[in-house]
């Protein structure tokens, strides 16, 4: 293999590690389908943890990429980082009305005749 052989490989190579980390980040925060099993599955704590290691990469490799390298590179984590932190929100809301929900059952069974003026004051 001549030099710029193995520069171009070794250039393929990167692009195609970073692109396998996004897809799987894509995939554990849930906004593609897993292509095993065919469904959404999330896992926010593997996702945060795909975007830590791009993170990580683009750390070690500072200097050593090209523009265009280091341009995707950083193109690939805000894209990330700004879905995980709309699907962490997510979250939290999604906790927050199940919890208003038990409470509000709890309330309805401790005073059941107090349940339509509740209803009223929302």
């Amino acid at each position: 293999m001549t030099d710029n052989s193995q520069k171009q490989r070794s250039d393929s190579l990167f692009l195609q590690l970073v692109l396998s980390f996004q897809a799987a980040a894509w995939q554990q925060m849930g906004k593609v389908k897993n292509p095993v099993t065919q469904k959404i599955e999330r896992d926010l704590n593997q996702a945060r943890f795909s975007i830590d290691i791009l993170v990580m990469l683009k750390e070690k490799t500072k200097g050593n990429l090209s523009e265009d390298e280091e341009r995707f590179l950083s193109h690939v984590l805000s894209e990330l980082q700004l879905n995980y932190v709309a699907e962490v929100d997510k979250d939290q809301k999604e906790k927050e009305k199940s919890e208003e929900k038990k409470e509000e059952k709890k309330a309805e069974k401790e005073n059941p005749k107090d349940k339509s003026s509740r209803k009223r004051k929302k």
